[in-house]
């Protein structure tokens, strides 16, 4: 059997110590130093050691101070489903609202953007096609729950009152609002969900560590030709949400007498 890193060992220890309560919410741990000495260790082991326990979430390093114990933050629920947005009742009662959810987001937007290589192959166009680059931070109670980045093909709305997703008479509609105004009808959502870990710029607006577990979810949306129309790569810290699919169940015709 192969063994185990002294590393992962050296963390399962301090896991133990830490959920048992050896150093309180918010309390310093003793330097990486002292814990090396302490488990006879060396300092880049008890390094990775802590560097885990940070990916956990368990840890938080600050900059010129030391690593502390890291205050828990609620983790609310998000439900992806166009199932429920199509029931709920714009004008419900907040207090009924799902808690967590987005109530304001700021964008930016830049037209005639060449379309990466990826980014043409998942919209069916050339790499280089002109595209609407949108760069979206979604934010609850004020606080930023997710990052977006989309990417909408310049011949398809080129010319339109909706070439811009957060300008026009259609601001902030949604694309399948915005593409119905210009006959465009959406047939089809397709989101495949992958875990990654959050690079600097993404720490720096989500407000969490560099490393931190994301979610990150690739969308493409397609009309009923089969056409992608527009495509988009999300992030949603995981340490603050907790993403759940809701799907509708299409009901069953009656029985014919």
């Amino acid at each position: 059997m192969p063994r185990e890193a002294p590393y992962l060992a050296v963390t399962d220890v301090l896991r133990a110590r830490i959920l048992a309560g050896e150093w309180g919410i918010g309390e310093r741990l003793p330097s990486r130093a002292r814990l090396a000495e302490e488990y006879g260790v060396g300092r880049n082991v008890m390094q990775r050691a802590m560097d885990r326990l940070i990916v956990d979430g368990l840890l938080e390093g600050r900059a010129g101070s030391g690593t502390y114990v890291r205050v828990p933050r609620e983790r609310l629920r998000l439900v992806r489903s166009r199932h429920r947005e199509r029931r709920e009742d714009s004008s419900a009662r907040p207090d009924r609202r799902e808690r967590g959810r987005a109530d304001a987001w700021d964008s930016h937007s830049q037209v005639r953007v060449p379309a990466p290589e990826a980014v043409a192959e998942r919209l069916a166009i050339g790499p280089g096609d002109l595209c609407v680059n949108t760069h979206y931070e979604f934010l609850a109670d004020g606080q930023p729950v997710q990052l977006s980045e989309s990417w909408e093909p310049m011949a398809i709305t080129d010319g339109t009152p909706i070439v811009l997703p957060e300008m026009g008479p259609l601001a902030g509609k949604g694309v399948v609002e915005r593409m119905r105004s210009i006959g465009v009808v959406i047939s089809t959502v397709v989101e495949v969900p992958r875990p990654a870990r959050a690079t600097q710029v993404q720490a720096n607006l989500l407000g969490i560590s560099v490393g931190d577990l994301v979610l990150q979810i690739e969308r493409t949306i397609y009309d009923t030709d089969g056409r992608p129309v527009e495509t988009a790569d999300m992030v949603i810290p995981d340490v603050r949400r907790e993403v759940v699919y809701e799907f509708g169940v299409d009901q069953p015709q009656p029985l014919k007498p």
